[in-house]
C-alpha cells in the first residue's frame, strides 16, 4: 500500500515547513486578514480580535520571512507602513477560505462534542 503522504512525515520536508507555518493559530488568522487588501498594523490589530500588538509584530516578521507578507514603507510624515499578501502568499487564500469555510459549518459541532466531553469527564457533585 502506497502512503498517500509520502515524505511529509521526513523532519527536512518542505511540506512539513509550510504545514507548521499555515497551522499556526496566529499566522492563519493574519493571512486571512490580509487576503482582500493591503493593512496596517494598527487595522490589523482591530480586525484580529484577541492578538496583542507584540505577537502580530513577531508574526508578520515570521510571514515575512517565509515571504508570504511584504511590508512596504512609505516616505511620508507621519510614516506609513502596510503588510500585504506577497505572490506566494496569495496562493494560500483559497486553501484558507475552504478551511474558514469549514469552521463556520462545523465549529458549533466541534464546541458541542467538547462540552460534552468536558461534561462527561466531570465527577458528579
Amino acid at each position: 500500500m502506497h502512503d498517500s503522504a509520502g515524505s511529509v512525515f521526513l523532519a527536512d520536508c518542505p511540506a512539513r515547513l509550510a504545514i507548521d507555518i499555515i497551522t499556526n493559530k496566529w499566522a492563519v488568522v493574519v493571512l486571512f486578514a490580509l487576503s482582500r487588501r493591503p493593512r496596517r498594523h494598527g487595522e490589523l490589530v482591530d480586525l484580529v480580535g484577541g492578538i496583542s500588538r507584540k505577537v502580530l509584530t513577531q508574526t508578520l516578521r515570521k510571514l515575512q520571512s517565509y515571504g508570504l507578507v511584504e511590508r512596504r514603507a512609505y516616505a511620508e510624515a507621519p510614516p506609513r507602513v502596510e503588510y500585504s499578501l506577497t505572490d506566494l502568499g496569495q496562493t494560500l487564500t483559497e486553501p484558507i477560505a475552504a478551511l474558514t469555510d469549514w469552521a463556520k459549518t462545523y465549529g458549533a459541532a466541534v464546541a458541542n462534542f467538547q462540552e460534552a466531553a468536558q461534561q462527561d469527564s466531570t465527577p458528579d457533585s
